[in-house]
């Protein structure tokens, strides 16, 4: 593929799951681990690059929510609007990383206030979108999410290929 001249802004990845389970507290003391969790839906792996600003927020999401990925129970594939399905949302740095020699660098990234301000308007999108969306707001779908700049624990179940 030729290169555009563009610097990517972020980096996205999307899998199917029939059920997600995410840490977003590890357990500390006396005080049990907290987790959110999401039926059958789509996982989405994000993370957002140095230069990365507001404006690709939209095109994004819209793009994310809207590719026909998530298969139905006949094997047609449609949107996460569609189906409809559950989205859990997942701040993934690895996404971002260059392996050197045997480490992983992670220059591009965007800095951790500016990912968590853009990681906290992405995860806002996507939840106005399926408000919106007739469809998900009768079936009750939820879109959960994950603790930007910590480390998580991940249970997923996938009904792949996706």
């Amino acid at each position: 593929m030729a290169d555009s001249g563009r610097t990517p802004q972020a980096r996205a990845l999307l899998q199917q799951c029939l059920h997600a389970r995410l840490q977003v507290r590890p357990a500390e003391g006396d005080v049990e681990a907290e987790w959110v969790e999401v039926q059958r839906g789509l996982a989405i792996y994000v993370c957002f690059f140095k230069g990365a600003d507001k404006e690709l927020l939209p095109k994004m999401v819209n793009t994310l929510l809207n590719v026909k990925l998530s298969e139905t129970e006949n094997g047609k594939h449609v949107s996460i609007l569609d189906l409809p399905g559950n989205i859990l949302i997942i701040p993934q740095a690895t996404l971002g990383g260059r392996v050197k020699g045997r480490s992983m660098q992670y220059h591009c990234n965007s800095g951790k206030e500016e990912g968590l301000e853009l990681y906290s308007q992405f995860v806002n999108l996507c939840k106005k979108e399926l408000a919106a969306n007739s469809k998900c707001a009768e079936a009750g779908v939820v879109v959960k999410h994950g603790t930007y700049g910590n480390r998580q624990v991940l249970k997923l179940d996938t009904n792949g290929p996706y």
